[in-house]
């Protein structure tokens, strides 16, 4: 396997390359999900997946915060008031119970857990231990600290103590949201946590023997310029996380209503967003990083970096995983499962996801089940976006097809990729270059069947 830590910045490729497209988080992406698939179809697969036996990965929507930060896109309600969210979670005991009865869970091992949001440490210490327990008595967590159990952190919310708890409740891994150290930049954007608090956090969480951290940042915030977005990376550095993510701020203020409080003004130019990524990037890889790829980028050491080495990364609607072999069972509102070839998501409002709940449903209200030829490409652009390659020959021998001739029509748009310097191809072997690595989405679209100029325009962020 190639070197994939060799980054190469060409500016003119960037801009030709630099399109909308989608994040494949999955294949086919979310946008073709239909209604068409529903409760019924849900049940179906995950039959089917009891069947296999596979092992499962668990994934709890909470979708409260304190305050609203305002570059946020996720499904959240704001509110200060914890005993609000108990309705709600009294729904998600509900759909746990009927989960674990279909999906027979007394058979088949949870390796993976993790609590999103919104704001999860917003529950309170009682309702995080109550729905702890109600997943341990539905479901078989592996136990001895050998399972990767994962929570996203806001610093602002925890304490010594939250930390304490999240640890003996099982949690080895966290992740803490950072986006911006900048004083006015957090101010622009309605979010306000020094260092300080963070650190401490993060003390306590290496003093309790959590296996990882990550520190989540974001760049195109307002307000944001080359040399203080520096000296917060300079900051996360010396914080020394095993894990940072580097997200693309995407201003849709027609889709997200808090993204309305931004200024446009006072939003970084393409220019300087371009440059705050390529100084993060390059820093990162001094500071002795991997880049796992898009936004991601752990240690040498890490799992993340090992599965990579190995061939063995994966990525779903978490992003980048090393549980390719589990079976994925979301819960909450609008969270989206994986079950046995098909993606399934929930009622997106709280309102439509408590009624399903309350009538003895499971609250699915869309997804797809995916044909032969779903699959073959998933995989295809499965090793594309985690390893930076492509073995046509591979492909050849595990789906019993042609490569060349299946994939004739994509392959003569690759050898466009080819002659513009993102991919080298030897023999039926394509490998993206150090200057591709930054556009490797726009290569997994070569691929994608579904892509349209409409869904380009309308459906995704751009690549960078």
């Amino acid at each position: 396997m190639s070197n994939l830590n060799q980054i190469e910045w060409d500016h003119d490729l960037i801009q030709r390359y630099n399109i909308s497209g989608p994040r494949y988080t999955s294949y086919p992406t979310a946008v073709q999900f239909t209604d068409q698939f529903r409760e019924s179809e849900y049940q179906v697969a995950v039959q089917r997946s009891r069947e296999s036996g596979t092992p499962l990965s668990l994934y709890f929507h909470i979708p409260f915060c304190d305050t609203v930060c305002f570059y946020c896109g996720c499904n959240k309600i704001a509110t200060k008031d914890t005993a609000k969210a108990q309705p709600y979670l009294e729904r998600v005991y509900k759909e746990i119970a009927l989960q674990a009865e279909q999906a027979g869970s007394s058979e088949r091992t949870v390796k993976q857990l993790h609590w999103g949001g919104g704001t999860p440490t917003f529950l309170s210490h009682e309702q995080m231990r109550e729905l702890m327990a109600e997943t341990r008595r539905h479901f078989q967590l592996q136990e001895n600290d050998e399972g990767d159990f994962s929570i996203e952190i806001d610093p602002r919310e925890a304490t010594g103590e939250t930390m304490e708890l999240l640890r003996e409740l099982g949690f080895n891994r966290v992740s803490l949201g950072v986006q911006d150290f900048n004083p006015d930049v957090q101010k622009a954007v309605n979010r306000i946590q020094s260092v300080k608090i963070t650190q401490e956090i993060m003390d306590h969480a290496r003093r309790l023997g959590f296996r990882s951290l990550n520190l989540d940042l974001i760049y195109g915030l307002p307000l944001q310029t080359e040399s203080s977005f520096a000296e917060t990376l300079e900051t996360i550095i010396e914080m020394d996380p095993d894990r940072i993510s580097v997200f693309n701020y995407a201003h849709l203020p027609e889709r997200f209503k808090p993204q309305r409080r931004i200024n446009n003004d006072d939003l970084p130019s393409p220019d300087t967003k371009l440059k705050i990524l390529e100084h993060t990037i390059n820093r990162l890889i001094e500071a002795g990083y991997v880049y796992i790829g898009m936004d991601h980028f752990a240690k040498p050491d890490d799992t993340l970096s090992i599965a990579q080495r190995e061939g063995k990364l994966h990525r779903n609607f978490q992003g980048y995983t090393t549980h390719s072999d589990c079976d994925l069972i979301a819960m909450g509102v609008s969270s989206i499962s994986q079950q046995a070839n098909t993606y399934s998501q929930n009622a997106y409002t709280i309102d439509e996801y408590q009624a399903a709940i309350d009538d003895g449903h499971l609250p699915v209200i869309k997804g797809v089940e995916l044909n032969d030829d779903d699959i073959l490409r998933r995989s295809v652009i499965n090793q594309i976006i985690c390893h930076f390659e492509l073995d046509g020959d591979d492909i050849s021998k595990t789906f019993g097809i042609d490569f060349n001739e299946y994939f004739a029509e994509e392959l003569e748009f690759l050898e466009q990729h080819c002659r513009d310097g993102l991919v080298i191809r030897e023999g039926n072997h394509y490998t993206v270059t150090p200057a591709g690595r930054l556009l490797v989405r726009a290569v997994c679209m070569a691929f994608d069947s579904y892509l349209d100029k409409k869904a380009l325009t309308q459906s995704y962020s751009r690549i960078i």
